[in-house]
């Protein structure tokens, strides 16, 4: 028998499938050609399943036995779904669109009863079925966007013999594509279509569209029950392109992207069945790009979806994938708890539980399958070894199940089972607490910096007197979190879903409960999953192994950081994302760092307690509105607040961290550590600190407002993007308000205090500009990003200093992105997809990146930008590419056509924010791709003849400008901004709106067009005076020299010239021919009228007289019928 590999990762879960359901289909008779499953759902009590002769099969899930046949006229079943409070009701949806509702009556032991039936999306493909969770309310979803919901009042309460019940249809939303996934929980029903997701309250009629990005394609969203989120609301997981998901809060606000991609790289897990023999090959594994879609909440803190490779269960909350195995051709799947039933194509059913691999081995061992689970065993060697799994499956069960194979057959296998038993120790064993201690995978990893990162809860290091009362036994935080579900587990061992797989590229979020604070723990955080009867032993062993792990520790670092080519790479964070990182590392001399740590604590702690008090004390004042609405007392509360600031951050470098030490310094959840320019700017400015300090000691001599300034002042350019102390959330939450509200107000210095409290006396020399880049440097990690560029764009428009410090400050945090250095060997397209798949889309890192884009491919750039619009507004482009504002015209431009046609001017008034961009955008556009002055305008200051049609690249956009309303004096200004240029089509229609009809029609003439008063949109007189106006002008050109060529060749060649000849054919069809021939005649212009005008002041007569008698005549008629009526 060959060799079985062992799966390096400790996997905590396998999906088993322990029985085939073909029996149960072929007794059905749901195997044939002609008649097979065509949807399925579950419940506690059921297994549903359709078909396609319109037949429900209801099978009790004990014992597998039908239980009830409901049959359809309306067609094949196409949805199915079971109410979860009341497993007595199930609706149906069929091809033809109707959707059923049945009744079981099974307590009462009666016949099956449809109690309604809804003919509300006939005609159409209901794809989507879904009930409330509280009341008997079904939603239904269709292809074509609809979504309507059927409320129901049950029999058992208002039937009566003969009565007649109407159930009211409602429609609830109709989306702009196909319903792909609906999801209902506590009042709000979540719609997932082509394009994007929805949030209705169905109680209060409100709807949300969920983010801003649109997709293609069927991916599905679910409810995450609060109870499984720590406590909190309730979540949502929406599935994006690119193996994505957004997680989502309860009134539908992105909270942050989930990136999967990297992690479904490794290969697939077999799946445990009777069927085959477990396959693993390590060597299969690849980036995979999914599209998901459907997500269904699978146990307690499971997702689960699928696609045509295989099923994907993901832990979205600590970002890991909990496993994956290929299960081919899946049409749906119907989850219960932790079962699976998947309906494949060709009309099969699986059926698989999700379990840990100890309580998968021990089903196996129950049903005898010895052979099925000595393999599982030899895979998954690295979980069955863990403390946690040895307890449910010991050594002597190992025995038992290596007895029972056959010795020639299973030869390899039975030594596989020899080497596993032989790396079970006792739990007790001081020799198994060292090489659990130093060598558990589980317990941290190594980075490629030779940073050890600890992936077990939160532990605080202690004294050699603490470590002496160690008794208690310890787990890593995963362990602790299926232990104290264990109970449970005991009694419904189907329903083990823990979290205790460990991943190098994701960070997990503590869980502590008050027993773990209180137990003792060792320095470095490393678990001893082991519970010792002697302390002194303990404590021993401890010790030996705390020595080994220093000493391999150190040479490994010194090893490491004596390579200049080693970076420190840490996965990039969203600002917005609810979820904090971990970044610990270990340093090399342990008793004397925890003492100097315990030291420290204190003044630290008394500077943010300080701050603390200070910070509630302005929140407090923010509250009055005698302090809010006074500019200067809302100013002197400010500056107050802002003097302590200063002084609690004045005595840090500029990240808050020394770097004198060559070792990994070991932060706080909440801190992060330093990016490489960060440190290259500490050791080359801490040699100067430590001169400083020095002088101000001995010569004693300097103010108190250049000592304080030395101290509170960054060290050069360098950024205090990350906090240099363990801040809590909610005071860094009161810190960040206080901060922004600082630079919205260009409060940027403290308040001068005589006592003798902090002075800044050279910021009083300084301009806003300056004092504001270095704010943001100092205090750059307390900012609120997305206000911040509000604010700077806002308030200092005119100072591209303040611009771009806050960009270099967004860049100082992009660094700590693996993707802002990947950008840099890739081409644009790739560069692209890496920034889409890599940063969510409304993290203001975006900028950061745009940035280093645009630098490397500079215009072509800025058009790809219009995917990250409105997280990347043109306003930002502008700063962007402020050298180059042709570069900018040209992203606005293609900007404001990437929408439909119909929504342009509406898109664009939305973009003009402020108002005033509105004069500069159009400047910019009629200066740039345009014809020269020289083509539109002749010496005289006159538009040269048939100039409105040449070429203007912005045309489209310079019209959309000129047409959005705006006031008066814009609007003058904007027609001068058109003459100036030459931009005739524009000057023309402003005229028109500002009534400057005289100026028009000068100005018309010259262009000699005779098109511009023609057409519904022509200018043609509308009173006597303008059309003697009109004459005279025409008549005046007549005296002066022949009219110059027009550009387009010569006057044959372009559209009909306005001469008196023309003009006079249109007078006679305004005001008839005998007014324009008296008013010709008036003018003085008779004699150059042509016989084309008399022929057709004839015609007009003609005319004129023959509607005049059909008139006459049908008033006639009219009359006499009026009259036999009377009669």
């Amino acid at each position: 028998m060959t060799f079985v590999p062992v799966i390096p990762e400790a996997y905590s879960h396998v999906l088993a499938e322990f029985e085939s359901l073909d029996p149960l289909l072929t007794a059905l008779r749901l195997d044939s050609s002609r008649l097979k499953c065509t949807s399925i759902a579950v419940s506690r009590k059921w297994l549903a399943l359709g078909s396609t002769g319109g037949g429900l099969n209801l099978i009790q899930k004990d014992g597998w036995k039908q239980r009830l046949f409901l049959s359809h006229r309306e067609g094949a079943i196409t949805q199915i779904a079971c109410c979860s409070h009341d497993d007595d009701y199930v609706a149906v949806a069929t091809s033809q669109g109707l959707v059923v509702v049945w009744e079981l009556n099974q307590e009462r032991r009666g016949k099956p009863e449809r109690i309604h039936v809804s003919s509300e999306h006939k005609g159409r493909k209901v794809t989507a079925l879904c009930w409330d969770t509280a009341v008997l309310r079904v939603f239904v979803g269709d292809h074509a966007g609809k979504v309507s919901a059927i409320k129901l009042s049950t029999l058992k309460q208002v039937k009566a013999a003969a009565a007649f019940v109407m159930f009211p249809v409602q429609t609830i939303i109709t989306v702009d594509s196909c319903v792909v996934q609906l999801d209902y929980l506590d009042g709000r029903l979540l719609v997932s279509s082509l394009t994007r997701s929805f949030l209705c309250d169905t109680e209060r009629e409100k709807f949300w569209k969920i983010g801003n990005k649109e997709r293609d394609g069927e991916y599905g969203a679910c409810f995450f029950p609060g109870k499984f989120a720590g406590g909190q609301q309730p979540l949502i997981y929406c599935a994006r392109p690119g193996s994505r998901m957004w997680e989502v809060n309860f009134d539908g606000e992105v909270l942050s992207t989930h990136q999967f991609k990297k992690l479904l790289s490794l290969p697939p897990l077999p799946v445990i069945t009777t069927r085959s023999e477990p396959q693993y090959d390590p060597a299969v594994g690849s980036s995979q790009s999914l599209s998901f879609p459907k997500l269904l909440h699978l146990s307690e803190h499971c997702v689960l979806t699928w696609t045509e490779k295989g099923i994907y269960i993901f832990i979205p909350q600590n970002i890991q994938v909990l496993l994956w195995s290929e299960v081919k051709d899946i049409q749906d799947v119907a989850v219960y708890k932790n079962e699976l039933f998947c309906l494949h194509f060709n009309g099969k059913i699986s059926h698989l539980s999700l379990l840990s691999v100890e309580r998968c081995v021990e089903r196996l061992l129950r049903r005898g399958l010895w052979d099925l689970a000595a393999r599982t065993c030899c895979l998954f060697q690295n979980s069955i070894i863990t403390s946690r799994a040895r307890k449910t499956l010991t050594a002597d069960k190992l025995e038992h199940l290596k007895s029972q194979l056959d010795l020639i057959t299973c030869s390899e296998l039975i030594s596989q089972l020899d080497e596993l038993i032989l790396k079970f120790e006792p739990l007790d064993s001081a020799c198994s607490s060292r090489r659990s201690s130093i060598s558990s995978h589980e317990s941290f990893s190594i980075l490629d910096s030779g940073i050890y990162r600890i992936i077990s809860s939160r532990r605080g290091s202690q004294s050699e007197e603490d470590s002496c009362s160690l008794h208690s036994q310890t787990f890593s935080e995963d362990e602790r979190l299926r232990e104290f579900a264990s109970p449970q587990e005991e009694e419904q061992p189907e329903q083990d879903c823990g979290t205790n797989r460990n991943d190098d590229n994701v960070s997990h979020g503590p869980v502590m409960s008050e027993t773990d604070k209180s137990e003792a723990f060792l320095p470095f955080s490393i678990p001893l999953p082991f519970r010792s009867p002697s302390p002194l032993v303990s404590l021993q062993a401890v010790k030996e192994s705390v020595s080994c792990f220093v000493r391999k520790t150190t040479e490994k670092i010194g090893t490491l950081h004596a390579s200049p080519e080693l970076k420190e790479t840490f996965e990039s964070k969203d600002v917005d994302q609810a979820h904090e990182e971990e970044a610990n590392a270990v340093t090399c001399h342990l008793e004397e760092d925890a003492e100097e740590k315990e030291i420290s604590q204190l003044p630290e702690e008394d500077r943010l307690q300080e701050l603390r008090a200070e910070t509630a004390e302005a929140m407090t004042k923010l509250l009055d509105p005698l302090v809010l609405f006074e500019p200067k007392s809302l100013r002197t509360a400010l500056q107050k607040w802002l003097s302590q600031l200063e002084k609690t951050f004045a005595l840090k470098g500029p990240a808050g961290i020394s770097s004198s030490s060559s070792l990994p310094v070991k932060l706080s959840p909440d801190v992060h550590l330093l990016s490489e320019s960060e440190e290259r700017g500490l050791d080359e400015d801490s040699e100067e600190e430590k001169r400083n300090s020095l002088g101000i000691e001995e010569t004693g001599g300097h103010t108190a407002c250049e000592s304080v300034s030395s101290l509170s002042e960054p060290l050069g350019d360098i950024f205090r993007v990350y906090s240099p102390y363990t801040i809590s959330n909610s005071l860094e939450k009161d810190l960040s308000e206080l901060t922004t509200l600082c630079l919205e107000l260009s409060v940027l210095t403290s308040v001068v205090d005589s006592t003798g409290g902090h002075v800044d006396c050279a910021s009083q020399q300084l301009s806003p500009e300056v004092l504001a880049c270095r704010f943001l440097k100092k205090y750059f990690f307390l900012l609120d990003l997305k206000r911040a560029r509000e604010s700077i764009k806002i308030s200092y428009t005119n100072s591209p200093c303040v611009w771009d410090t806050f960009v270099e400050g967004l860049k100082e945090m992009a660094r700590s992105n693996p993707a802002y250095t990947e950008m840099e060997d890739r081409d644009l397209p790739t560069a692209l997809q890496l920034l889409d798949d890599s940063v969510p889309s409304d993290s203001p890192l975006l900028i950061a990146f745009a940035t280093r884009l645009y630098d490397r491919f500079g215009e072509s750039a800025l058009r790809a930008f219009i995917k990250f619009y409105p997280s990347i507004s043109p306003s930002d482009i502008a700063q962007l590419c402020r050298h180059h504002p042709a570069q900018f015209l040209a992203y606005l431009d293609s900007l404001v056509k990437s929408r439909p046609e119909d929504q342009w001017p509406s898109f664009l008034e939305f973009l003009l924010q402020p108002e005033s961009l509105r004069l500069d955008w159009l400047l910019l556009a009629v200066s740039h791709d345009a014809p020269p002055s020289t083509s539109t305008v002749d010496d005289e200051g006159h538009p040269r003849p048939h100039s409105h049609l040449l070429s203007w690249g912005y045309s489209q956009l310079i019209l959309l400008l000129i047409k959005l309303p705006a006031d008066f004096t814009t609007k003058e200004k904007m027609t001068d901004i058109c003459k100036s240029y030459g931009f005739w089509p524009g000057y023309l229609t402003l005229c028109l709106e500002l009534e400057r009809r005289r100026e028009a029609f000068t100005n018309i003439v010259h262009l000699n067009d005779l098109s511009l008063m023609g057409g519904d949109k022509g200018w043609i007189p509308e009173t006597l005076e303008e059309w003697k106006l009109l004459l005279h002008l025409l008549q005046n050109r007549s005296t002066q020299p022949a009219p110059q060529e027009p550009l387009n060749g010569s006057l044959s060649d372009g559209p009909a010239p306005i001469n008196v000849g023309n003009v006079a054919l249109l007078l006679a069809k305004a005001l008839g021919p005998d007014q324009a021939w008296a008013l010709l005649q008036e003018c003085g212009l008779a004699l150059e009228l042509s016989a084309k005008f008399t022929r057709t002041c004839d015609i007009l007569r003609i005319a004129e007289r023959r509607q005049r008698a059909l008139i006459q005549g049908m008033l006639e008629k009219c009359d006499r019928f009026l009259w036999s009526q009377q009669a």
